[in-house]
């Protein structure tokens, strides 16, 4: 039981640092996931600090990776036109794997910004730029994230 549990665990941190790419999958959170199945078998006593802590980070990243694209928008001189058009940009972007999801909240930012003021075309491709600066931002965030979680993983697993 403990080999099945730590090959899916493995599998778990691996699609983890998969899914921080491909925002079908929540990144973050299934490499946690993979974390707390290596914690389940016998052979590795259970940390409840790491899990603690890593938990803690899966749900600011998580919560994150939904308001930095967002921010970054309206740092970049975005309304909440902007902002609301970054996230269904966001949503939308999923349907249309694998380009959709970069370049969603970018054209939705600029569609909301053009909504709004259909006048100003440089503000919205300011806001734009910055939906798509804060997209990668949260990706690259992500990544190192999901990446950490799978160190710990191995160093836990190879410990012991």
């Amino acid at each position: 039981m403990d080999t099945i549990l730590i090959i899916a665990g493995f599998i778990c941190c691996f699609l983890g640092l998969l899914g921080s790419f491909l925002p079908v999958l929540p990144g973050p959170s299934i490499s946690w996931v993979g974390l707390l199945l290596l914690y389940f078998t016998k052979s590795i006593p259970t940390n409840y600090w790491v899990l603690s802590i890593t938990f803690i980070i899966m749900i600011t990243i998580s919560v994150l990776d939904y308001v930095i694209p967002s921010a970054t928008a309206k740092k970049f001189g975005g309304t909440k036109f902007g902002v609301y058009g970054c996230n269904i940009g966001l949503i939308l972007g999923l349907f249309f794997p694998p380009i959709g999801f970069v370049i969603g909240p970018f054209l939705g930012a600029f569609a909301g910004e053009l909504a709004f003021n259909y006048r100003d075309g440089k503000r919205a491709f300011q806001s734009a730029t910055g939906a798509f600066i804060g997209f990668l931002l949260s990706t690259f965030i992500k990544f190192l994230v999901c990446l950490s979680f799978l160190f710990v993983f191995l160093y836990e697993y190879f410990k012991h």
